[in-house]
């Protein structure tokens, strides 16, 4: 799913207002196909369409497919291939094919099951979308699946015909320490999926002309930290090198579930954190969860390359988990 979508949400208003809504669900592909596995389309009664399942190549029939499907209140599961021109007027090298979940909401999926999808997202709470295609069965599940939540990787169940649709929380990165390395890994993480903002008490270095258009607390770091919230979707990356700025942003973090801590600062730098973090009573295995120095070591000179050392850092832990 895209970071940043409003398809289920959007379908449940249209399903609710009376148009009537149906949700289209990429639940496999081969080849080069133009969206990944989980990728949604949204449509209404009316034929108004949120988001995208094909990219634009194969729109049209799912559309008419949805539309018919909201008449009949039956599921439908589309299969379609790509052919190589099509694919490449949406920008891929070769075709492929797509597999089509179409569900009129109310008919086939349950309104209180979207509405709950729908309460979990807004709670920034992962939840699956689980469906037995032989069955009928639907349901959401907040616990399991936890490689499925980690690799933000839909998909079939092994051997089944078990569907699971993962509803991640939007990622987020809080930047404690608006410095010039902030100002080169802001627009990459924005880049990459990331919802970033960026806090430092300090006006001078937190400025809107230092960072247009940002996210930007001139709070305390662990007032705004506390404020924002941290949760198993966040990173927090830590450049002061002021102890009285980063350690009490620190100390919420290693209480928390965010899934990356990162701190400036050479090897000295962080075995003085560590000494402090002891002092402050937190374990072996909580002080581990703090990447410092931060990011790769891929020798990074300059803002922007140690940029791109913690954004990779950043994608490794999201993604392996180490």
């Amino acid at each position: 799913m895209s970071s940043f979508d409003s398809i289920p949400e959007t379908a449940l208003a249209w399903h609710r207002d009376g148009r009537g809504a149906v949700l289209a669900t990429v639940i496999e592909t081969w080849g080069s196909a133009p969206r990944r596995v989980g990728a949604q389309l949204a449509i209404s009664g009316k034929g108004e369409i949120e988001g995208s399942v094909s990219g634009g190549c194969v729109e049209g029939a799912v559309i008419v497919e949805a539309l018919e499907a909201l008449e009949e209140g039956a599921v439908r599961e589309l299969e379609f291939g790509v052919s190589d021109q099509d694919a490449f007027a949406v920008g891929l090298a070769c075709g492929g094919t797509i597999r089509v979940l179409v569900e009129p909401v109310g008919a086939v999926l349950p309104e209180a099951l979207l509405d709950g999808l729908c309460a979990a997202r807004a709670a920034r709470r992962a939840v699956a979308y689980v469906v037995d295609l032989d069955s009928g069965d639907r349901r959401l599940d907040e616990r399991g699946h936890e490689t499925r939540f980690r690799m933000d990787r839909s998909g079939f169940e092994e051997d089944s015909r078990t569907f699971v649709a993962i509803h991640n929380p939007p990622l987020r990165l809080i930047v404690v320490g608006a410095v010039h390395i902030a100002q080169a890994l802001v627009p990459m993480a924005k880049i990459a999926g990331y919802d970033p903002a960026i806090v430092d008490p300090r006006e001078t270095f937190g400025a809107e002309s230092r960072f247009p258009g940002e996210t930007l607390l001139n709070d305390w770091p662990d007032e705004a930290v506390a404020k924002l919230g941290l949760d198993g979707r966040t990173a927090l990356v830590l450049l002061t090198h002021d102890p009285k700025l980063d350690d009490p942003a620190l100390e919420l973090a290693l209480r928390s579930g965010c899934f990356y801590i990162g701190a400036l600062g050479s090897s000295r730098t962080q075995a003085k954190r560590v000494a402090r973090m002891q002092a402050a009573g937190f374990t072996e295995a909580e002080i581990g969860r703090i990447h410092g120095p931060v990011g790769l070591d891929i020798g990074a000179s300059g803002p922007a390359e140690i940029a791109v050392s913690i954004l990779a850092e950043m994608t490794r832990v999201l993604r392996t988990g180490g």
